[in-house]
């Protein structure tokens, strides 16, 4: 089996690759254009997010027989072209479980604590206590929005901050553990004290959280989001938080993370979060460990591992 692979990859990918005896060609530097014109020679082929999978890409595919994307996502993938075409498709969604959920609560105890702001004011010589006393953990009501790898890690963490966790997952029934109770959307808009997203990017979920949904929040609340920019309409939150519906925003992801190609809207809404001690921003490092950088790879290798093994046996 022949591998092509098109993105930066932590080295330890190529001695599980060579373990397995599959042969690889490394292409950090490819662009789309550079993929195409060779991806016909390739079994399988290893991406992270920079190329966008789509028609036109794997029409020159003819022997693709996978395609393993190191990360969670896979919304830059068309999986119903991939599909038609019997490529399947390999993603590291627990890879960087840990990674997330451990993000998402540093998040959380940023701005319940006002870290960043104090930090910043102490630096100055500013000594301002009162100004920044925080918000305790225990005893809220946080709301997970996907229940799947990262929804989960993130769960198991809160419980040991005594907040009682909410979980909605459309895709599962039953899924109540001793981290997290079952809910729907309309207990997390009556209960919630914080929401956190976990969910994929898909045509449901692009700009889920855009003003209706906001308006539906019985209290207000705090508003994480470690998945997708897309899924949540920045200038709804915004106006939220200026009328109050919303008390902060933890934010790893932006609907544009291109910061210098922003629309004129898209400048507005973020110099908004820039500068408001309200908002905690990260650059979409929420899953980005040293640690899941070689877990990942771990967990791509394995899955494809256990395909292979079925394929020979078909």
């Amino acid at each position: 089996m022949k591998i092509l692979i098109a993105d930066q990859m932590h080295p330890s990918l190529f001695a599980m690759l060579e373990s397995q005896g599959w042969t690889y060609d490394y292409h950090p530097d490819f662009r789309r254009d550079d993929i195409i014109s060779c991806l016909a020679q390739y079994d399988g082929l290893i991406i992270r997010s920079k190329t966008r999978i789509d028609e036109e890409l794997l029409t020159q595919a003819t022997r693709l027989r996978f395609i393993a994307r190191a990360g969670a996502g896979l919304d830059l993938i068309d999986d119903t072209a991939t599909h038609r075409l019997g490529i399947t498709l390999f993603h590291a969604g627990s890879g960087n479980r840990d990674a997330v959920a451990e993000h998402t609560v540093g998040m959380l105890l940023m701005l319940f604590n006002n870290l960043n702001r104090a930090d910043r004011e102490v630096r100055q010589a500013i000594w301002d206590r009162e100004g920044n006393r925080g918000v305790e953990l225990m005893g809220k009501t946080v709301a997970l929005i996907g229940y799947g790898n990262n929804g989960t890690a993130t769960a198991q963490r809160l419980s040991g901050f005594g907040c009682r966790v909410l979980a909605y997952d459309k895709y599962r029934e039953y899924y109540s553990d001793q981290y997290a109770r079952e809910a729907t959307l309309a207990d997390i808009q009556r209960e919630a004290d914080i929401l956190s997203l976990h969910i994929p990017l898909t045509d449901l979920t692009r700009n889920m959280v855009n003003e209706s949904f906001i308006s539906g929040f019985h209290k207000p609340f705090y508003l994480i989001n470690v998945s997708r920019g897309e899924i949540v309409n920045s200038e709804a939150v915004v106006q939220a938080m200026k009328d109050g519906k919303i008390l902060g925003v933890c934010l790893d992801v932006l609907e544009n993370e291109k910061l210098s190609q922003l629309t004129n809207l898209q400048q507005e809404t973020f110099d908004y979060f820039r500068n408001s001690s309200r908002v905690v921003l990260s650059p979409h490092i929420a899953g980005w460990t040293h640690e899941s950088y070689v877990r990942i790879n771990e967990v791509l290798v394995q899955q494809i591992a256990t395909w292979a093994v079925g394929q020979e046996a078909k």
